[in-house]
């Protein structure tokens, strides 16, 4: 058999899945239930068949549920051999690894099979971080190598990252993701650079609230209500106390070193304090949050509907969803008010041109003025949502009751902040928009396999560049050359491909 002729019947081919730990016995139950012969291995001795046993129990209880029915679980169960050796693969097709994340161990695996399986058996390595080319290195067949990246839990998470290392062979990468598609997942093409799609735009929806907590700026739980008022299922601190710090932190190390030390990537102090306290998260019993039993939990400040203030003047500024929503409720209230589409900035002036309540535009509210409040980047419409907002230093202590007035009689949970550049939403999803823009810039994924891997990868409510349709690049660079101003720094420098895209929108 042919290279051409294994790649054009992946769906078809037995195949070994290495690594019996819970990535790997989930490529294995995916692979069976989509009807492949599988054949599991794992070098500790017994440890396939443990993970099996594991397995039936855990699609019992399925069964029980109603949820998978016991004729299915007995099929996909015989579909699975646990083996002892890995020569006993010999007639594979495609084996997938789902071992330790270190390249050497991963490099000798595939050079030890490379003596046992077929010269077009394909190879994939489930590596979520180390570099595809890497591993391929020393290869007698380098091209057969892929990444076949899934995400945790297997049978449940819907993407797959198909990642090419320099000397990945097309028809191979296109074979795996056709085969993705196959067992019900969604593939996206990606280059191998480090943390190839999802590992690496994610960075900053956890960076932006650590810088911020750096400068105690806010606190977690306010952090966390706010990007969830955005759609997130999850804050970032929250996430972080779930996955691990130790894990996020060497995941963040990982992809800062392999991006020669860019201070885009720069690890956390924050961070690296709850990891060398031992303070983990969730495993650990507390991270940023206390999981003792009992233990109370710190909230964000909740919704009560009121009644908009009086004033004597008001003006609705510039254009777009804020000023359309901030036009219907006075509308609404019965409240007269001008409107000022052409102002270059957007939100509510009140009493002439005294108080301004201003979306962010990246700048903090006391480089705009005395009684000045800027507020968030208001993403949800629900009522009641949480938003952070900040006044400037310089505000009258009557200015600043008014201003979080003012906002909640609009519909909104105010959240105060100090007076940080870009406030909380809007610096993250700048943020995770570019760092998006930059790996279209330099092949890494298109901006639909960008938008699909962040939406069924991490559960983003929406892809970076759906972020990027609504908003738009000007304002974008503008929020990120305000932070790149007030920082002084490499962070915050604007990926070429969004300025590029500013222009086409008519911008200079």
């Amino acid at each position: 058999m042919t290279m051409n002729s294994t790649v054009n019947k992946l769906n078809e081919v037995p195949l070994l899945v290495v690594g019996a730990g819970v990535m790997g016995v989930g490529i294995a139950q995916v692979a069976a239930q989509a009807g492949h012969a599988v054949m599991l291995y794992d070098a500790r001795e017994g440890a396939a068949a443990e993970a099996k046993t594991r397995l039936a129990s855990s699609l019992d209880a399925l069964v029980a549920k109603g949820k998978l029915t016991a004729q299915g679980v007995s099929q996909t169960l015989s579909r699975i051999e646990a083996i002892a050796t890995l020569e006993a693969a010999a007639p594979v097709r495609l084996v997938v690894e789902a071992i330790v994340e270190k390249l050497d161990v991963k490099r000798g695996l595939f050079q030890q099979l490379e003596a046992i399986v077929a010269a077009d058996c394909v190879l994939a390595t489930n590596t979520s971080s180390i570099s595809v080319t890497a591993i391929a290195n020393g290869l007698l067949h380098p091209g057969r190598l892929v990444g076949m990246h899934f995400f945790n839990p297997v049978p449940l998470m819907r993407l797959v990252e198909v990642v090419s290392g320099l000397q990945t062979d097309p028809a191979v990468a296109a074979a795996i993701f056709d085969l993705s598609s196959v067992w019900g997942k969604v593939a996206v093409h990606a280059r191998s650079t480090p943390g190839f799609i999802v590992n690496r735009i994610a960075r900053p929806f956890y960076a932006e609230t650590l810088a911020l907590l750096q400068e105690q700026a806010s606190t977690p739980a306010v952090l966390d209500a706010c990007l969830r008022a955005a759609g997130f299922r999850m804050g970032p601190c929250a996430l972080m106390d779930l996955i691990g710090h130790d894990t996020n932190f060497a995941v963040t190390n990982s992809v800062y070193e392999a991006n020669f030390y860019d201070k885009r990537f720069a690890p956390s102090l924050v961070q690296r304090e709850l990891v060398d306290g031992g303070l983990l998260g969730r495993k650990s019993g507390r991270g940023f949050y206390d999981y003792a039993e009992g233990a109370t939990q710190p909230a964000a400040a909740t919704f009560t509907a009121i009644p908009l203030p009086v004033a004597q003047s008001l003006s609705v500024q510039g254009r777009g969803p804020v000023a359309e929503r901030f036009a219907a409720a006075l509308a609404q209230a019965g409240r007269a008010f001008a409107r000022d589409e052409r102002s270059d900035w957007v939100g509510l002036a009140i009493d002439g041109d005294g108080a301004q309540l201003r979306l962010t535009d990246g700048r903090p509210a006391s480089q705009l003025g005395a009684d000045v409040a800027v507020f968030d980047l208001p993403v949800s419409g629900e009522a009641g949502a949480a938003l952070a907002w900040a006044p400037s230093s310089r505000a009258s202590e009557g200015w600043c009751a008014a201003a979080a007035t003012w906002l909640q009689a609009l519909g909104f949970a105010p959240q105060r902040i100090a007076d940080a550049p870009g406030l909380v939403v809007a610096r993250t999803l700048a943020m995770l928009i570019n760092e998006a823009a930059d790996a279209v810039q330099q092949g890494v994924c298109t901006p639909e396999g960008a938008d699909a891997a962040m939406k069924l990868g991490v559960n983003y409510p929406a892809g970076p560049f759906e972020w990027l349709a609504q908003w738009e690049a000007r304002n974008v660079i503008g929020c990120l050359d305000a932070l790149d101003a007030y920082y002084r720094g490499e962070r915050y420098r604007v990926s070429p491909w969004l300025r590029q895209r500013a222009w086409q929108e008519g911008v200079q």
